[in-house]
């Protein structure tokens, strides 16, 4: 199967984005034909510093790498580096009602947070992410829930779409994260881990082992001693013991078992060694990657070309039943 997924080049990848997407990527490519994409279009929706973001994208592709994601397998590119997905997201809004974009969630959200930055381009962000899927005839598409409202907007647009114009997009499934949307804040965690907020709340795939340890020993916890698992009455330690239970693919019964009559201290330096030790794989591959720029940005200019083969054939097709050839 076709399968498509993209990541804006903001923030820092840390432990949630890994299990909640990334780990799951590395596992879907070895059967399914893999489309990987750092969407910087999509970043420019909400304030941004230009001159970062170079810096984001390149760090974005070796999260990419580091988490295992092949390009001899799968097709890594940049988004505005296959000129297609913004002429299709233009063709697109003429079949998509205001109303659609207007009941969004996430544009509901974004446009109160960024009040005084609120654009076009944020309420049109769910066209040009459908845009993105529906251009690689896409057919599955890994997301978590945050996203799921999107991906059934690009099933209404292509079958609406299919409708006016003829059989042109297959109509794209969801497979939701599994983890993804459970790994919360260590600093607030009945809030869902974040990499726009404080860094503090969330450990990189790249933190240093004494960020690591240093982060999970000032993670926010509840009152008591009991180590058990109760995400209503102990949220932050029932967040530290799923973490501690996906790294070591451990039942949460058995870490409960194992820290019992133990403090949280104990269960705290213990989970900081296991993320210090799974995690410096990644920070290995990472600053190698760092002195290989040029092999790097092979790696975007080849996936853009695999990429722009596909689109091309898309858009051909898309501009004849539209009246455009």
């Amino acid at each position: 199967m076709r399968v498509f997924s993209g990541i804006q080049p903001t923030g820092d990848i840390h432990i949630g984005n890994y299990l909640g997407a990334m780990k799951n990527w590395v596992e879907i490519q070895k059967k399914n034909e893999c489309i990987f994409c750092i969407v910087d279009l999509h970043a420019l929706t909400v304030p941004y510093r230009p001159e970062a973001l170079q810096k984001l994208i390149l760090e974005k592709t070796i999260a990419y790498l580091a988490a295992g994601i092949e390009p001899e397998k799968s097709i890594i590119f940049v988004q505005s580096q296959v000129k297609e997905h913004t002429e299709l997201t233009w063709l697109l809004s003429t079949v998509t009602p205001i109303g659609d974009l207007l009941r969004m969630t996430q544009y509901k959200e974004k446009s109160k947070r960024f009040k005084n930055a609120a654009n076009a381009g944020l309420l049109n962000y769910p066209v040009l992410m459908a845009a993105d899927i529906l251009l690689y005839q896409t057919e599955l598409v890994p997301v978590g829930k945050d996203q799921q409202q999107h991906v059934e907007l690009a099933r209404t647009i292509a079958r609406r779409f299919n409708q006016k114009f003829g059989q042109t997009f297959k109509e794209p499934r969801v497979l939701l994260s599994k983890f993804g949307a459970k790994i919360m804040s260590l600093q607030n965690p009945r809030k869902k881990m974040s990499k726009t907020d404080d860094p503090k709340s969330y450990i990189s795939l790249f933190d240093e082992p004494e960020i690591i340890k240093n982060k999970i020993m000032t993670a926010v916890t509840d009152p008591g001693k009991e180590i058990k698992y109760n995400p209503g009455k102990q949220p932050g330690i029932s967040n530290l013991l799923l973490i501690y239970s996906l790294f070591t693919k451990k039942e949460i019964k058995d870490v409960e078992k194992e820290f019992k009559g133990r403090g949280y201290a104990e269960l705290k330096k213990s989970l900081a060694k296991i993320l210090i030790t799974f995690l410096e794989p990644f920070r290995k591959k990472k600053k190698e990657l760092l002195a290989r720029e040029v092999y790097t940005g092979e790696i975007l200019n080849q996936g853009a070309e695999r990429a722009r083969i596909i689109a091309r054939s898309t858009m051909t097709d898309v501009r004849k039943k539209m009246g455009l050839i």
